[in-house]
């Protein structure tokens, strides 16, 4: 299996059976994404040289105007697609297997987790999961310390306040707080 077959089967939601083949491509990897978060994480890099890596992490080609403070932390990175001049502030975690895509101009802030999997609720098929993604739309603004949980989209313009907890898809240009967040305001 390449990486346009895993992405394929992640963008179709594809249930993971523990041990299967499509569950080695995740060990696989997640091992890749140790060896390059450890080498961006481990010492001062040029935003140069930040963009060189986060391209390797991501299989992607990212764009000069893509800005990262680390640390940063995922455990697959394959899965993340970002727009022009993206910001992701020190701290933030990817669980990026399902998909992670985030919209031109978008800030992210520190400490922020992104999610995209979930455990089977059957206790006898834990192990197996299900993917489901997380799409980030143009100009958001999420403040520190959010998690964003799987299956979720954040319309353009959208704010998510600091500490949030996003549960559900929130509509653009609309100001979301809480845990579960919702919206307050509409900008």
């Amino acid at each position: 299996m390449d990486l346009s077959e895993f992405r394929e089967l992640m963008s179709k939601r594809e249930y993971v059976v523990a041990g299967s083949e499509l569950s080695q491509m995740f060990h696989k990897y997640a091992q890749e994404a140790l060896k390059l978060t450890s080498e961006l994480n481990s010492k001062y890099h040029t935003l140069d040289e930040i963009i060189k890596i986060f391209s390797e992490l991501t299989g992607r080609e990212v764009d000069k105007s893509f800005g990262l403070f680390p640390p940063f932390y995922t455990d697959c990175g394959k899965n993340i697609k970002l727009g022009k001049n993206v910001f992701i502030n020190a701290c933030c975690r990817f669980q990026d297997q399902g998909g992670i895509e985030i919209g031109d101009g978008t800030f992210i802030g520190h400490n922020t987790t992104i999610a995209t999997l979930n455990h089977d609720f059957n206790p006898q098929k834990r192990a197996n999961i299900i993917p489901s993604p997380v799409k980030i739309g143009k100009n958001v603004w999420i403040g520190s310390d959010c998690t964003i949980l799987p299956d979720v989209e954040i319309g353009d313009g959208a704010i998510i306040g600091a500490g949030s907890v996003v549960t559900k898809s929130i509509e653009s240009n609309c100001v979301a707080v809480g845990n579960p967040a919702r919206v307050i305001k509409q900008i």
